[in-house]
């Protein structure tokens, strides 16, 4: 699936929740439960993401010139935020990534139940996400 049908996948499980805040804030939590475990040798320093309030673990690897991200939080909002960007990002390619314009926050209307502390901690995913992104795409140029 390309980024935009996934985006929009998940704007429309999230309008059957109707705007309601709190099964909006229990839904995310529960996204959280289901993101793959990740190595506990992988939750080290240098794979903290800068700008997270809660701790935000990410990993990124390149498989058939697609990435593969590993993530984990230590707080149940937060790894669900995660396990919203992964589903997102997880298993496409470095260009895509880097070209995407990620418009379902807006029409979840995100900010309205994560507030500007975990607005900033996901700004900062999408920012390491993106750099892994960068960071494949120029590997993969200059082994060309």
């Amino acid at each position: 699936m390309s980024i935009s049908q996934i985006q929009d996948e998940i704007i429309n499980e999230f309008s059957l929740l109707d705007g309601d805040m709190e099964m909006t804030v229990f839904y995310i939590m529960e996204l959280g439960q289901k993101l793959p475990a990740m190595k506990e040798a992988d939750k080290t320093e240098e794979n903290i993401v800068k700008g997270c309030q809660s701790k935000v673990w990410l990993t990124a690897r390149l498989e058939n010139e697609r990435i593969v991200f590993e993530a984990d939080s230590n707080t149940a909002i937060t790894k669900g935020l995660v396990s919203l960007l992964m589903r997102i990002f997880n298993n496409q390619k470095p260009e895509d990534i880097l070209n995407a314009d990620l418009y379902f926050m807006n029409k979840i209307g995100m900010e309205r139940f994560i507030g500007t502390q975990r607005s900033n901690g996901f700004a900062a995913m999408i920012r390491q996400m993106k750099l892994y992104a960068f960071a494949f795409k120029t590997q993969n140029e200059l082994a060309k």
